[in-house]
Order: structure tokens, then C-alpha cells, then sequence
């Protein structure tokens, strides 16, 4: 899906802007690789356990313990998680254009361990919680001041995650080259791994976590996983001489902003013909900075106004480079591709709210044993990882024989498959609580709100596809965005795949609230309630499903117009007969 335009120029095989933590430039051999990526990844490891330990099971908290109502709940759900993946723009921003993405990544998670540490004692003082209550209708609400401290810790810890989630993976990412053929091939495979590694905590969250949440104390159970982060950002700085390190080199929003200013204030004037005519820095310029220089492509042409030049001299607002005007087109050409994944992170917003309150409903006894609801989101991980593992051992070298893609298919394809998926998911869904309301209304406690006589292992399908969905989702799109985003942007072009997370929460409340006034307006029953034997949440999962399917059609509209960018790997060529024509160490 999609062409692909452009060229990359760089200067060096093994120095490209990389620097140490003062600065000084170093060689790519010293550095990076996967030894220096496993500090990395053990951090993330750890903080996915933190974070899903606190995602997979808040609606039973906030329903048990706080005592607030199924929307609500949920909403408050999707609204905490919301802003947790959109704050990774100003985290991205800061990286960008000041700190650097070790530095702010090294001050975000301590501001991300001090939300851990106010939401462990926020559930362990008793002063802190409304006391316990077996009696839901009559409970007594959490005061404000409770409220204000529960609420002020997820959100000090959102604060964190938007200066870690934008650097962490980019971080590891970068210490892959992709001037060095080997390493390239790597980078290939480490957004699988990656992936493989958030959900081995994530693993580790629904299952030991949520158990000891349910049937131990909510104390234990986050004061684990902010023990547990402590210790995995100490290891992340034990790795720090390993990495390498990129520069911050100023502003995206700027560069951008300066871009588009400049075209409009020349919209007269004629673009050239020939795009050696069109402003740009010389070679050693980019040389000296170790940045990429990208050649002149005829897509989104009138920015292309904003690099003529209309005089002897120009300020940045007036007049910018052909690498400046292509950095932009490429993180615009993105944002139709960023909108078509709004909706599948609002159909993956379901298992952490839907699908759990769904079963608090059924029968989750194993002998003595009893399943805390929120586990069975354990078992959408498991599909996950197994998924990816087949996928990246067998399913890319068999289809590889035929598409000759390092990747077995592209991204936009990869992410097409989990698009129909979430449709045959959302409909299986509402299959699914079909058949739960029938049983209830035959045992006659379709309005009393008991237990349905029904395993909740009635659920597992849609749990299942959706870890298999997740595969052809989640990787591919934060692969997509890093990959296309431009060199001195990448942590931005994370961020992408993040807010598309935090939009499509923000969604999937927005959506939530309406339908549920909606459908109790004139008098009518309505679809969701506190008491889901009472409700008609399947028909909210058929309207998801016909939402996925209109989002589908958008998706295979703007695949059809993208255009890639240009890898570096396919300018190797060109790359090399520049360094064979100039003074420059080439190894």
C-alpha cells in the first residue's frame, strides 16, 4: 500500500549526530546494539507491569472501592489512559528541542515514580479511602480530598509516562544504525521484540498483580510494581555508557511552523521546474551538524514555495531548506494515517473497562480459586505474544519468498489485517453478551443483578482475537510512525502512535457517555447500566463494529494516496558514491 519518494543523503557510515552524555560525538561501533538495547528493555518491561497493573484492574477500584457507577467508571477509565498516551507530545517536544531524549526521559521517570508512590499511599492509608462497603446502592462516596489525591496521583503519573513512553523506544531504536547492513536487519525485528517485551509485563500485571489486588490488598498490589520501577530506572542508568546518545536539534513544531509560514507568504510565487533551483545547504553543512539531507518530491508541492528563493536575503520564516520543507511533508503526509487509527485504539479501550465489568457478571470459580475479572485480559497478552513470535519466525519468511519485503508485508498492510480484525472481533462481542443476556433473562435475573450461571471463560474469543489483532496493530503502527518520521524527529514520530492511543480512549468515553444518555432519552431502558443484566451493551458492540468498518474504508482511501518516505537503506547507493568523491572515512 502506498509508493515510496525521496532520498536521503547522509555523511558517515558510523558517526550521524550520535554524541555521549557530554556531547562529544562518537562512533557508532563503540556503542549501541542489543547489548546496550537490554538495559532498555528491562526498564520497559518492568514499567508496563507498573502501568497495566494499574490500567488492567482501576474499573474494579473504582467500582469496589470508590463505589462509582459503570459509566462513570469506565470513563474515568478511558479518560486517565487518554491522557497518559497524549502526553507524550510535550514529552517528545521537550526531547526534541531541548533535553534531549536521555535526559528527559531520565527526569520524566522520576516524576513517574513520585505518581506511584502517591497512589500506593493513597490506597494503603485508611484516611486516604472510603471505607469498606458490601452494600454497593448504599456506600459511602470518597470525599474530595480522597478523590483529589487518588486523582492527583494517576495524573502526576501521566505526567511521567509522556516524557518516557516518546524516548524510551526511541532510544532503543537508536542504538540500531542503519548505515551498518547487520544492525539494519536487526532494527527490523526489534519493534517485534519490543512489543514482546511490554507484554511480558503486561503479562506479569494481569495476572500476579490483579490477583494480589483482588485477594491480597490494593497496598501490596501497587506498592510491588512502584518497588519494582525504583529498580528498573536504577538499571536503565547503569546502561547510560552504552547508548547512543542524539542531540537535541531544536524545535519540530518550529521547523514546521516556520515551513508552512514561509509557503503562505510567497503563495504567488512560481515554483521551478527543475528542484536544483530550490534552496538547500550544502552537503558539508549537513556533514558538520551529522543531520540528513532529503531530496525535492513532488508531493504536498506548494510547501515547496516556502525554499524559493525571492532575494539576497531571507530569515528562517521567509526561506527554508529542501531538508526542512520534506522533514515537514513528512510528518503532515502522516496525520490522515494517524486519524485512521483513532478507532481501533477505541475498540482496544473495551478491555480494560467492557470486557471486565463484563466479567464481574459470570461464574469465576475454579474449585477455591476465584478469577479476578480484570486476569482474563492476561489471556488477550498471551495471544499477543505467541502471535508475534509466529509471526516474526515464521509468517515473514514465508511470505517474504513471494514479496521479497525484509518485512514480509509492509506496515500499512499489516495494519489493514488488524483493521478487519477488530470488526470480526466487535461482533463476536456482541454475539457473545447476547447469549449472556439470554441466560440471564431465563433465570429470571435479567433486572435483579446476580451472577449469571456462565463461565467467564465465554469471554475468551474475543480476548484471544484481540491479542491476535494487537499484533497487526500496535507493532506495525509504532514501527509505521518512527520509521517515516523524519531523523531529527523520531521522537515526535512516536508520539504519533501514542496519541492515537490517547484519542481514541478520549473516544471511547465521548462515546460511551452519549450513547448511554442517548438511549435513555423519551423514557427508553437504555443501552448501559449500572447493572449490565439489565443493559444491551451488545448492541453498543454492534455499533463499534459497524464504526470499525467505516473506519476501514477511510484507511484504505489514504493508503491508497500515502507515499512513503524514502529508507535510508535505499540510498546506500547513492550514499557511497558521494564518500568515494570526498575526503570522508566511508569503512
Amino acid at each position: 500500500m502506498g509508493v515510496e519518494e525521496g532520498g536521503v543523503h547522509h555523511h558517515d557510515y558510523t558517526e550521524d549526530g550520535t554524541v555521549d552524555l557530554k556531547g562529544n560525538p562518537v562512533r557508532r561501533s563503540k556503542r549501541g546494539g542489543w547489548k546496550a538495547c537490554s538495559f532498555v528493555v528491562v526498564y520497559e518491561i518492568v514499567e508496563r507491569m507498573a502501568f497495566y497493573g494499574i490500567a488492567s484492574n482501576l474499573i474494579i477500584y473504582l467500582t469496589g472501592k470508590l463505589h462509582q457507577g459503570t459509566v462513570a467508571a469506565s470513563n474515568n477509565v478511558t479518560n486517565w489512559v487518554g491522557t497518559i498516551w497524549m502526553t507524550p507530545i510535550l514529552g517528545a517536544y521537550v526531547a526534541d528541542a531541548h533535553l534531549g531524549r536521555y535526559w528527559t526521559f531520565v527526569i520524566a521517570s522520576a516524576i513517574y515514580l513520585l505518581g506511584m508512590l502517591l497512589l500506593t499511599l493513597s490506597v494503603s492509608l485508611p484516611g486516604l479511602r472510603p471505607p469498606h462497603c458490601s452494600d454497593p446502592p448504599n456506600c459511602k462516596k470518597a470525599s474530595t480530598i480522597q478523590l483529589a489525591v487518588f486523582y492527583g496521583a494517576l495524573y502526576t503519573l501521566a505526567m511521567g509516562t509522556g516524557g518516557t513512553k516518546p524516548n524510551i523506544s526511541t532510544i532503543g531504536a537508536d542504538q540500531f544504525d542503519d548505515f551498518e547492513p547487520k544492525e539494519k536487519a536487526h532494527k527490523l525485528s526489534f519493534f517485534n521484540w519490543w512489543m514482546f517485551s511490554i507484554y511480558v509485563g503486561t503479562l506479569s500485571a494481569q495476572t500476579i498483580l490483579v490477583y494480589i489486588q483482588d485477594n491480597v490488598g490494593w497496598a501490596l498490589g501497587y506498592g510491588l510494581p512502584t518497588a519494582g520501577l525504583a529498580v528498573s530506572i536504577l538499571i536503565f542508568l547503569a546502561g547510560s555508557p552504552l547508548y547512543r546518545h542524539k542531540a537535541p536539534s531544536g524545535s519540530p513544531f518550529t521547523r514546521m511552523a516556520r515551513v508552512i509560514v514561509a509557503a503562505l507568504r510567497k503563495w504567488r510565487v512560481p515554483i521551478p521546474t527543475d528542484p536544483k533551483e530550490l534552496y538547500e545547504l550544502d552537503l558539508e553543512e549537513y556533514n558538520k551538524n551529522g543531520k540528513f539531507r532529503i531530496d525535492s518530491t513532488p508531493t504536498l508541492r506548494f510547501l515547496n514555495k516556502a525554499c524559493v528563493e525571492t532575494g539576497p536575503t531571507s530569515t528562517p520564516w521567509m526561506l527554508c531548506s529542501v531538508t526542512q520543507v520534506e522533514e515537514t511533508k513528512q510528518m503532515l503526509r502522516m496525520i490522515p494515517m494517524l486519524m485512521a487509527t483513532f478507532v481501533p485504539s477505541t475498540m482496544a479501550a473495551q478491555s480494560g473497562t467492557l470486557f471486565v465489568k463484563q466479567g464481574t457478571t459470570l461464574h469465576r470459580h475454579i474449585g477455591r480459586f476465584e478469577i479476578p475479572p480484570a486476569t482474563l485480559t492476561g489471556v488477550e497478552t498471551i495471544s499477543f505474544l505467541v502471535c508475534i513470535v509466529i509471526y516474526d519466525r515464521n509468517f515473514v519468511k514465508i511470505i517474504n519468498r513471494w514479496t521479497k519485503n525484509p518485512r514480509g508485508i509492509t506496515l500499512l498492510q499489516r495494519l489493514g489485517i488488524g483493521l478487519v480484525l477488530h470488526i470480526f472481533i466487535m461482533m463476536i462481542a456482541s454475539l457473545i453478551e447476547r447469549y449472556r443476556l439470554s441466560v440471564a433473562k431465563n433465570h429470571g435475573i435479567d433486572e435483579t443483578g446476580g451472577q449469571v450461571p456462565l463461565s467467564i471463560f465465554i469471554l475468551l474469543p474475543q480476548y484471544v482475537l484481540m491479542g491476535i489483532a494487537d499484533t497487526f496493530i500496535s507493532v506495525p503502527k509504532l514501527e509505521f510512525f518512527y520509521d517515516q518520521a523524519p531523523e531529527i524527529m523520531k521522537s515526535l514520530g512516536t508520539s504519533y502512535s501514542m496519541t492515537s492511543i490517547g484519542v481514541g480512549n478520549f473516544i471511547s468515553s465521548f462515546l460511551l457517555s452519549t450513547i448511554a444518555r442517548i438511549t435513555k432519552e423519551h423514557g427508553h431502558h437504555g443501552w448501559i447500566l449500572n447493572d449490565l443484566n439489565a443493559s444491551h451493551i451488545d448492541y453498543y458492540y454492534a455499533f463499534l463494529a459497524l464504526l470499525s468498518f467505516l473506519n476501514l474504508g477511510f484507511f484504505l482511501i489514504m493508503t491508497k494516496f500515502y507515499v512513503y518516505k524514502a529508507e535510508v537503506s535505499d540510498s546506500m547507493e547513492v550514499l557511497k558514491q558521494e564518500l568515494k568523491g570526498s575526503s570522508l572515512p566511508s569503512e
